[in-house]
């Protein structure tokens, strides 16, 4: 992908002005085609241009990001969707991931590089979560589960996550594929990034394809 081109979903002027700052410095490949301050805007918006990442805050005075993230889902389904929120509460995380957001990053604990990758990494069809997302949605598993089990070997039902992964399958579309909460899927992923020290599947698929995981 040549460029990357972003619409950025926020209803603070100050804070859409330093996003697109922050992310163009950070990186050039990534485009500013378009901003809205409400989800009436950004549906206007989409009639006239076309983008590969919607950068997505979830207050808003008209309708809240997950009733957006819904509608775009269904009208623009190859538009990727990243969740910008300092609204990092369980149940927010969680309805997220069960509309299919391709990200979630936190407004509180980022910085700029942090979100340039996450953009390049949901551009690219992989998804992304903050590491205090991904804590959260380990909490969420944990606590449904009740107990949980944490090894330096690959399991089973990992390895055939990290080879949907590599199919270019979302976590939504892994979980109806293995019958499981969209959550349990994260928790899975957020394991194997702990395990190798990275924070995004595009490292993850990367690193099993050269360890002999999956093949090529």
């Amino acid at each position: 992908m040549d460029q990357i081109k972003v619409i950025i979903v926020e209803d603070h002027e100050l804070f859409r002005v330093g996003i697109q700052s922050a992310i163009e410095k950070e990186c050039p490949d990534i485009f500013i085609v378009g901003e809205a301050k409400s989800g009436e805007e950004l549906f206007g918006l989409l009639k006239i241009k076309t983008a590969d990442v919607i950068l997505l805050d979830i207050m808003f005075p008209d309708m809240n990001g997950f009733e957006i993230a819904r509608r775009l889902k269904a009208e623009y389904p190859a538009m990727k969707i990243l969740a910008f929120s300092a609204d990092n509460s369980t149940s927010t995380i969680e309805e997220m991931l069960c509309i299919g957001v391709e990200g979630f990053i936190s407004k509180l604990n980022s910085n700029s590089k942090m979100l340039a990758e996450a953009i390049q990494t949901v551009a690219q069809g992989f998804e992304y979560f903050g590491s205090d997302i991904s804590d959260i949605i380990s909490q969420i598993y944990i606590a449904k589960k009740k107990t949980t089990k944490v090894s330096s070997e690959f399991s089973e039902q990992e390895k055939r996550i990290i080879t949907y992964c590599h199919e270019g399958l979302s976590a939504k579309m892994i979980a109806n594929r293995l019958g499981v909460a969209v959550s349990t899927v994260v928790w899975h992923k957020s394991n194997i990034f702990k395990k190798l020290g990275i924070n995004n599947s595009h490292e993850m698929v990367r690193y099993a394809m050269k360890n002999g995981i999956i093949e090529n």
